[in-house]
Parts: structure tokens; sequence; C-alpha cells
């Protein structure tokens, strides 16, 4: 069983970048818009804060968590943006310390589990590994909305290769949330890292692959990106599909962003 401890390290790391970005915030700029429709920034932390609720509740109450996976599903189009308003709506000192708390008991109670658990969620059970890393890129990915809302450009860390990692796991469910068949043989994904190295997946002799800049996929997958905008190559036609609906997250992919729109990758 791999081990959770690095990457919820990397999870708190992560958090402690995005809150040193917004705890500085005179009140008025919690509600300058983000480039997500009708979410400010305060509605970015208030989605990270309630997730983290929900990511917790599924530990500890996994009973509990299913009749929220039930209201989800009868409100598929609603359910994350109410989530969302509600936070908002509060003062943003109260919403900062509700995040920091919420997020504070959600490394604990992952910490706390043993080896091999694995939790309800609102798609597939999660390991706590998965479930750190997918909180990490949504954290990296909200925060990416906050620093284009400030006009701030973040220096891209090693912590990326999760989200990397994710978008090329979630390779078939992005087909599938397309209504299209998956390829049939695995890809080659050859990425360079912030630091110059190369991160690979998949088989070195897969006939199709992807290249190109890691921080440029990320961005691609969490859709925070057009690809037109990135730096992302692909060889063959089905490797080449997946660059224009590959997504790192669960649910419909939504309308992303349009070509020129977004800060400077």
């Amino acid at each position: 069983m791999s081990d959770p401890t690095p990457v919820l390290d990397d999870l708190r790391d992560e958090s402690e970048g995005l809150d040193a970005l917004v705890a500085p915030l005179p009140e008025d700029a919690w509600a300058a818009p983000t480039p997500a429709p009708g979410w400010t920034i305060a509605h970015q932390i208030a989605h990270l804060a309630w997730t983290d609720r929900q990511s917790v509740l599924a530990i500890t109450d996994p009973e509990r968590f299913g009749s929220v996976v039930e209201k989800a599903a009868a409100a598929i189009d609603t359910f994350v943006d109410d989530g969302a308003e509600e936070g908002a709506a509060l003062p943003p000192a109260e919403l900062l310390a509700r995040w920091r708390s919420g997020r504070a008991e959600l490394q604990a109670a992952l910490r706390a589990q043993p080896s091999g658990t694995r939790f309800p969620w609102f798609g597939p059970p999660m390991s706590a590994a998965s479930m750190a890393s997918a909180r990490l890129m949504e954290t990296w990915a909200h925060g990416e909305d906050v620093a284009d809302a400030l006009g701030v450009r973040r220096a891209p860390t090693a912590r990326l290769r999760h989200v990397a990692r994710i978008a090329v796991r979630a390779r078939d469910y992005a087909y599938f949330v397309n209504g299209r068949t998956p390829p049939a043989e695995e890809f080659r994904v050859e990425l360079t890292a912030p630091d110059g190295t190369l991160w690979a997946f998949g088989p070195q002799d897969a006939a199709q692959r992807v290249t190109g800049p890691a921080l440029d996929l990320c961005l691609l997958a969490t859709r925070r990106r057009h690809r037109r905008d990135l730096a992302v190559r692909a060889e063959g036609a089905d490797a080449d599909r997946w660059l224009d609906i590959a997504q790192a997250f669960a649910g419909p992919p939504g309308a992303g962003r349009e070509p020129g729109e977004g800060g400077t990758a």
C-alpha cells in the first residue's frame, strides 16, 4: 500500500501557499470575480472548505456521507455551486478560519487511517493517498483561479506531479464523460517538470505520445487554459483527441476557457 505521508505533506504545503495569497487581502477583495462564471475569490475558498468537510465526513461517517451523495445526484447541476454560495456569504475572516480548521481536520483524519483503508466518494472509493492527491489537485486548480483574479503568476512546483498523474490516470474517464470510447492502448506521456527533469507515464514504446511542460498539461486537464495557449503536443490521432477532452476532475467537463483567457502560463 502506498504511504500517503508525502502527498499529505504536499497537500498541506499547497494549501498554505494559497492561504498566503488570500489571507492579506482586504475584505472587499474577496468579492473580486474569478474566471469561473459567477464565482468570486470567496466562492473559490468556500468551495475548497466545503469539499474538505465532505472529505472528513466520508472518512468519519460513511453512512451520513451516503445521504450527501444522494442529494448531489438529485441536484447534479447546482449542488457544488450551492455549497460554494453558502460559504461565500460568510465574512472573509470567518470563511478563512473555516477553511483552515477544515483542512487541518482532514489532515488529521487521513493521517490516522490504517493502511489500505478506502473511503466512499462521489465517484469510486478512494484511499488516503488518492483522496489527498485529489484535494491537492483541486486546491492547485482553484488557486489558479484566485491567482488569475489577482493578476498573480504562481511559480510551479514539484507538487504538480500529483496533478499530472491524476490527469494521465483519468484518461479513459475523460473519454467516457464526453461520450466516447477510450482507445485500447496506453499513451506515453513525457512532461518537463518545473526543475527541468522528465516525468514519464505509460509504456516507453507506445505508438502514441503526449509531450510538453508539466505545468501546461496540468492547466489543460484542470480546464484552466485553452489548448491553443499551451505547449502540449500529441503524436497520434487518439492522443490528439485526448488533449481536446483531458480532465483531471470528476463530473461534467464544463465549458473551459476560451483561447487567450486566463493568466500567463
